[in-house]
């Protein structure tokens, strides 16, 4: 089964920027696609962005204008740019890949984490004021 490995998190000022990586290591099925979740602590885990089955990107309203997802030519690893950064934007940000993440904005759902079968361990971004 394939394994997910963020990198880029780390802390810093807010109005600040930060570009997480999400590289997938070993096979990953071509009707998989990936997205970016975050988990701060005591809230749920929420949708950030995703790259949807016919390449388009959706995101979660508290990040669209700031953040900005993509994924190189081979769609294998994932990009995360976040530019003005917020303390509520602190959390631990996690990459997934799944089906569910090709349909249209399945990752703006409230439920948009549940049922997804591959994480990674997660990457920690701290935003000061």
């Amino acid at each position: 089964q394939v394994q997910l490995v963020e990198s880029g998190g780390g802390s810093v000022q807010a109005g600040g920027s930060l570009r997480l990586s999400c590289a997938p290591s070993g096979y990953m099925y071509s009707t998989y696609c990936m997205g970016w979740f975050r988990q701060a602590v005591g809230k749920e885990r929420e949708g950030v962005a995703a790259v949807e089955g016919d390449g388009s990107t959706s995101y979660g309203d508290s990040v669209k204008g700031r953040f900005t997802v993509s994924q190189d030519n081979d769609k294998n690893t994932l990009f995360l740019q976040m530019n003005s950064l917020k303390p509520e934007d602190t959390a631990m940000y996690y990459c997934a890949a799944d089906p569910l993440l090709c349909l249209e904005g399945w990752v703006r759902r409230e439920d948009a984490a549940k049922d997804l079968d591959t994480w990674g361990q997660g990457t920690l971004v701290t935003v000061s004021s």
